[in-house]
């Protein structure tokens, strides 16, 4: 479990001016925690159980995928539906239109991620002979 942020932290001041200064900041706080978006796109795959994303991810604690699944239902990523006549009752995660809208943006960050990924220190190297950067 996280330890709760200091108010008069470092870290903390540098949060709050990054968020004053452009709303992006915060976007991207939000949507990089730790398997989060992983989770919606399995979601938006029609994996859409607890028991089921479980399996996906099986090195991920159910502590921690509680907490996700309740983050994308508390910022309306998702929704839930109770299966019937099930025993013990469960519950069905569909995402929600802005669920799918974010994901958009997400594969297009991970399309651009690949086009431009360079491997090894080539990049660097490029770029000190060639004096660009």
């Amino acid at each position: 479990m996280a330890t709760p942020r200091k108010e008069q932290s470092t870290n903390t001041e540098n949060l709050q001016t990054l968020a004053q200064a452009c709303d992006v900041n915060e976007v991207l706080l939000q949507i990089s925690l730790r398997w989060k978006m992983q989770i919606l796109y399995c979601i938006a795959e029609d994996v859409s159980q607890f028991s089921t994303l479980k399996r996906m991810f099986p090195t991920l604690s159910d502590q921690v995928l509680s907490k996700r699944l309740k983050e994308l239902k508390e910022e309306a990523l998702v929704v839930t539906e109770d299966i019937e006549n099930t025993i013990p009752p469960q519950i069905r995660y569909s995402p929600t239109a802005k669920g799918k809208e974010l994901l958009k943006i997400i594969l297009d960050l991970h399309h651009w991620g690949l086009k431009w990924k360079i491997t090894g220190n080539d990049y660097c190297q490029l770029n000190v002979v060639s004096g660009k950067l």
